[in-house]
């Protein structure tokens, strides 16, 4: 559901909240890229035998730099490895195929996609079309075109706190730099920084595979082996997982990540539920992937292809992990 932006300037109590919680990252953000060396290097078979997609936050920033300033490199490497890729990344080839063709632009159901490329159709004085698909046609979502102009604080306190417009700004120029920002704007600073350094050199961006997902890959294999959860939550995508083997509360995730509760689902009310059932009846990704590796129990999943949004090799996974 696109409609008017809610949010306020300054120091609306979600934006308090993100900067409280900004605050507190920066030693877990240390820990955490020192435990997933670790991940690697105890688990490369997870990522050279293909369980690990491709980042999709990182490629679709590469992307959209790769579209505003005339580059097709992305279109090369996503059709190239189409087969492979997760739903937002299909998305992502389609709608940097449409760009320039005057078509509308099938962003599929990826929020950050839709704002990312709103936001540039704006900016660019374009009067881009969008058709949008699944959850994200019932999802609030701003349609100001104003905001272009706005801080990225004040960007922060748009759509329950999500950074993806203040990423959007910093993608299209923005020359800002907040102190302890949201994980996700922390990767677009450095996606911009990466992609200016390599077109600099001549050179292209480097592909990444999905961190996220091999952090919690390899704490669910450690659970298994060990029978017990080593796992620190770094950021919103971490909740569900959490959640799920009891990391964290409901009441600490939408503390810290108040966006959670416009995601595919609202993940803090959609967990609950989902943790609970026989029958899983979410549509969420993140919370089927979360509850389907928690539970030991026999359950039904009513819509097992939902993770083909963030990790189409989930199944498979699953299914190797005892050759792992």
């Amino acid at each position: 559901m696109i409609g008017p932006c809610q949010g306020s300037y300054p120091g609306s109590n979600p934006g308090r909240r993100i900067l409280f919680q900004r605050k507190e990252s920066s030693t877990k953000s240390q820990s955490f890229y020192i435990r997933l060396t670790f991940y690697i290097l105890m688990n490369p078979n997870l990522i050279q035998e293909g369980y690990i997609p491709f980042d999709k936050s990182w490629t679709i920033r590469m992307g959209v730099l790769d579209l505003v300033n005339g580059y097709s490199d992305s279109i090369g490497f996503l059709k190239k490895h189409y087969e492979d890729l997760g739903d937002d990344l299909q998305a992502l080839y389609r709608a940097s195929v449409q760009w320039n063709s005057g078509e509308q632009i099938d962003v599929g159901e990826s929020g950050t996609l839709y704002r990312f490329l709103k936001f540039a159709s704006w900016k660019l004085g374009n009067d881009k079309e969008f058709v949008l698909q699944g959850t994200l046609k019932d999802r609030t979502i701003c349609d100001n075109p104003e905001i272009i102009d706005w801080p990225l604080e004040q960007l922060l306190t748009l759509d329950n706190g999500t950074s993806q417009w203040a990423s959007a700004s910093v993608l299209m120029g923005n020359p800002e730099r907040i102190e302890n920002s949201p994980y996700k704007l922390q990767v677009t600073y450095g996606a911009v920084d990466h992609w200016k350094t390599e077109r600099e050199k001549g050179d292209i961006w480097t592909p990444r595979h999905d961190d996220t997902i091999l952090a919690q890959a390899s704490a669910y294999l450690g659970w298994l082996k060990e029978g017990k959860m080593d796992f620190t939550p770094q950021q919103a995508e971490d909740y569900c997982f959490a959640r799920a083997f009891d990391v964290m509360t409901a009441e600490e995730g939408e503390e810290l990540w108040p966006s959670l509760r416009g995601h595919e689902s609202d993940r803090i009310a959609e967990m609950e539920q989902a943790l609970g059932q026989e029958e899983v009846t979410s549509k969420d990704h993140r919370v089927i992937q979360a509850v389907v590796m928690s539970t030991m129990r026999h359950i039904k999943i009513n819509y097992p292809n939902s993770v083909n949004k963030s990790w189409p090799q989930f199944w498979r996974f699953l299914m190797d992990f005892s050759q792992l």
